[in-house]
Order: structure tokens, then sequence, then C-alpha cells
């Protein structure tokens, strides 16, 4: 049996809070045979792939029963139970993607906005592919890396089709620490780097923040993350949380919250937008062109 992934979590984690306090047998009892319990239990512990007409008979039944289920809530657990049927671009790229970073992107391309919080690198969806090039290679603890760089770096860039989808392209807010605008990269990297931050910064849907050299200690020296949202439904939102050699995400709500209320700190720490652009294009001319 596989890993469960992200979203079959999220999607069990969400049937269990609406079934609530009733036990699997008096669901059974409510059902009155419309429902295959053992399946509810198997979609709750995330160990099986769930059809969007299970999900739709069980959001029948819960509201039936008296729980509240939103037309926006029906209709983002129908989405997260669809996307998942769904092949996507980077299914071709599973040779060189760990099943994480499968996780990530699938995400990406569900999520209606990113909150993003970078102490010492150029979010991924603001990445050039030169400077993700040279960033792949410098954590790369292995030299196995230059057999899989080229298709690494193909994944970073299509990526970045999320920010300009025809509809509801993503939102993205990040936030950088100055030290990643000081990186030296090779010859024209990074001015090339800072020149796309400053451009796509432009986009209505894009805003980029800098945290200065000078800010006061602050929430986000414990370590970058980037909360995905999904239609102003905060309960299925998720953190993801990376590491030299691995990645993690963080589901719980309480937890979730936490890190948003961080991202809020971070917010007002930053420079505001205007001055971030300042300093980015003052930063971008002490790089070679």
């Amino acid at each position: 049996m596989g890993v469960p992934t992200v979203r079959r979590r999220r999607l069990g984690r969400k049937l269990r809070e609406l079934r609530a306090e009733a036990t699997l047998e008096e669901i059974a009892e409510a059902a009155k045979g419309t429902f295959n319990v053992s399946k509810l239990s198997r979609l709750e512990g995330a160990k099986t792939a769930a059809k969007a007409t299970d999900v739709e008979r069980l959001l029948d039944l819960y509201g039936s029963l008296g729980r509240t289920v939103s037309p926006e809530l029906r209709a983002a657990l129908l989405d997260l139970t669809r996307e998942g049927a769904k092949r996507g671009w980077w299914q071709s790229y599973r040779a060189v993607l760990s099943p994480v970073y499968e996780d990530l992107i699938s995400l990406e391309d569900e999520a209606s906005s990113v909150r993003t919080w970078q102490m010492g690198v150029i979010p991924g969806l603001l990445q050039t592919g030169e400077y993700a090039r040279a960033f792949m290679r410098a954590i790369s603890m292995s030299d196995a890396i230059e057999e899989r760089i080229d298709a690494l770096v193909e994944v970073r860039l299509a990526r970045q089709a999320v920010l300009t989808r025809r509809d509801e392209p993503l939102k993205l807010w990040a936030i950088i620490g100055e030290s990643a605008l000081h990186t030296r990269c090779g010859e024209g990297v990074m001015r090339d780097q800072l020149g796309r931050l400053l451009s796509l910064a432009q986009r209505p849907n894009i805003t980029v923040q800098v945290l200065p050299f000078d800010a006061s200690p602050h929430v986000g020296q414990m370590g970058a993350y980037a909360i995905l949202g999904f239609n102003n439904l905060p309960d299925l939102d998720v953190v993801h949380v990376e590491s030299l050699t691995s990645a993690l995400y963080v589901e719980d709500a309480g937890q979730v919250a936490v890190h948003g209320a961080a991202f809020e700190q971070l917010q007002a720490a930053a420079l505001p937008v205007d001055q971030s652009a300042e300093r980015i294009a003052q930063i971008r001319n002490t790089h070679d062109s």
C-alpha cells in the first residue's frame, strides 16, 4: 500500500470532523445501507482514494444529520477528491520527484493562495532557471544531482504557471530575508533573478516584501515555511516545511493557525511593498551585469 498523500489526509480529517461525535455504527444506522461504513473508516484514515460519488453521499448524509456543510465546503471537498484522480503534468517527471514534492506541486496547482517566508533563498515560484540550477547544485549532497538537474529545473519553472493561469491565478505573498538577495550565483545570475522579482511583483496577484538585515529578532528566525490556502476555507489550509534532507506538512488546524499568525508578524516586520521594491532594485545594482 502506498503512503497516503497529504490530499487524502486533508480529506479524511475533514470527513472525520464532520462525523463529529457519531460512531461508525450510528452512521451505518443513519445511512440505512446507502453507504459502506468500512469504506468511511478507510477514507478517514487516508487508506484509500475517495470517489466523488462517495464524498457526495457522505456530505448529503451529514447534512441530514444536522452537520453544517456549506456550498463552499462541499465544492472544495469535491474538488479535492476529483483533483486526486486527475493526472497532472508533473507525473511525467516521477523518476526525479519525491512523493512529498509531487504533493507540493499538486497542492500548488489546486491552491488559491500561497504565503511563503524564505530566509536565505528566493521562493521557488519566483526563481529564474539559472538561479534554480545554481541553488540546486549548492544544496545537493550528491554528485548524482547532475543526472537530474535539467529535469528538476524544468519542473521548477513549470510550477510557476499557476501564477499566470487564466482562471484565478494563484495569489502569492512572499516575504524574503534580505540576505537571500545578496547571494552570489555566477555572472549575471542574481541580477537577472532580482530583475525577475521586480517584474513579477508588479502583477496584481503577487506581493513581495523584504525583511531587512537590521530587523529586530523575529519569529521567522525559527525557519522557512509556506502556507497553502484553498478558497478562504482555513480548515483546508496546509503548511509546507522543508529542510536539507526532507520535507513535511503541518496539517493540524491549531498549528496551521500559529503559522498564519507568525506570517502576520513577519508582514509587519518586513519593509512595505514599495520600499521592498526599492531595496531589491538597489541590491540588484550591486550585482555584476
